[in-house]
């Protein structure tokens, strides 16, 4: 475990909680507006965050009658934010299901490169029936077509990413050569899913490539994150949950040959804060209130309701006891709820020695604690043929 927890901002239109949009502060048409998400990411930034992390959808989950859904697409809008800010990370999420992967690979690495090694792509499968229609397949494919399409995927993807040399770029502008050719290489992926020529257009960034994330808390896809993940967004609900998850996954990383100490977990924190107790349980009830009738709040992350003292004591504890190497919060209101844990949780943080007072380093690899992965041939990445 590392001395120092990470925090990453989760991004969702005007704040997690399905009301949000209800409330007298939130601006109409925020969740369309690139101010907005500029605003979001200075606030996050001037907190020391190590990441914004932007979601998405390939199909609409939710009716649109009680809550807005405009889902932006993250990477357009991160290389924007990206001309915006200087140091936080920029992860964007797009599907593994309905992406293909030198499309994929070519606009991560293009963020990373705007972003001069900010980037990160979590990577999910889209679980939502109905996205199979927008991309004209009859029905959602099983769970473990998905799965295994998404492993193919991740290693394309990161097999494209690695078909630059790092020495590759001379810029010998008196010889006239830009690169060597010889460390450019095709990757000549022929797979059950995918037949992949490359090389990418691009070289490797300054973090070599961008950080792989990855969400999810089931057996597969625990399997999926310890052969790739750097870091996983997950949901557990207590801290015996979570220890047991932590452990799991980390040992599943080692059992794939991979250092433990590089897959990051980080669950998700919904945090209610007051100058009570009583306070921040009312500002809680308050959201849920705006509920239409009859609409329920689906919480599926942890929720916490206190002054900033207890959540940062909530936090160092689960951090301090096996259960997380950092959080990804959940603002239920935004820029409201990201600006209160900034202003108020984040000092408490820094004064315990928990979290960084000043950024240190330069990429969101930086950030973390992560290395810069080595480079790796083509065949490094292979799968199992058609």
């Amino acid at each position: 475990m590392s001395t120092q927890l990470i925090l990453n901002a989760f991004v969702d239109g005007v704040g997690h909680h399905e009301a949000a949009w209800r409330l007298p502060q939130s601006a109409p048409g925020a969740a369309l507006d690139v101010a907005h998400y500029r605003n979001l990411a200075r606030i996050a930034e001037r907190g020391r965050f190590d990441s914004l992390v932007f979601q998405d959808s390939p199909a609409q989950t939710h009716s649109p009658a009680h809550q807005p859904s405009p889902d932006v697409d993250p990477v357009i809008l991160l290389a924007a934010l990206a001309a915006a800010t200087e140091h936080i990370g920029l992860i964007a999420t797009a599907s593994t299901t309905y992406s293909e992967p030198f499309g994929l690979a070519r606009s991560f690495a293009s963020l990373d490169h705007a972003s001069r090694g900010r980037a990160g792509w979590n990577a999910v499968t889209s679980a939502a029936p109905n996205a199979a229609h927008n991309f004209g397949l009859a029905e959602l494919p099983s769970h473990a077509d998905r799965d295994d399409r998404a492993d193919e995927f991740i290693d394309v993807v990161q097999a494209l990413w690695n078909s630059w040399d790092p020495s590759a770029v001379r810029d010998d502008r008196a010889g006239g050569v830009y690169a060597d050719p010889l460390l450019v290489r095709p990757i000549a992926h022929e797979g059950r899913h995918f037949r992949v020529e490359g090389p990418l257009t691009l070289p490797r960034s300054a973090q070599g490539h961008p950080v792989i994330v990855q969400a999810g808390s089931s057996p597969a896809g625990v399997a999926l994150a310890a052969r790739h993940a750097e870091a996983v967004f997950t949901a557990q609900r207590t801290l015996t949950e979570a220890q047991e998850f932590y452990a799991t996954l980390k040992a599943a990383t080692a059992a794939a040959g991979r250092n433990p100490k590089h897959i990051k977990v980080l669950p998700g924190v919904v945090p209610y804060i007051g100058s009570t107790q009583r306070e921040a349980r009312d500002l809680e009830r308050q959201f849920d209130d705006l509920l239409a009738p009859g609409e329920r709040s689906a919480h599926g992350h942890r929720t916490i309701a206190g002054t900033p003292a207890q959540i940062a004591d909530d936090l160092q504890t689960w951090f301090e006891q096996g259960a997380a190497d950092g959080f990804t919060i959940m603002a239920p209101a935004l820029p409201s709820g990201l600006e209160v844990f900034v202003d108020q949780v984040v000092p408490i943080l820094q004064e315990r020695g928990l979290f960084r007072t000043e950024y240190t380093a330069t990429t969101l690899r930086g950030h973390l604690g992560l290395p810069v992965p080595e480079p790796r041939s083509a065949s490094a990445f292979a799968t199992s043929g058609p």
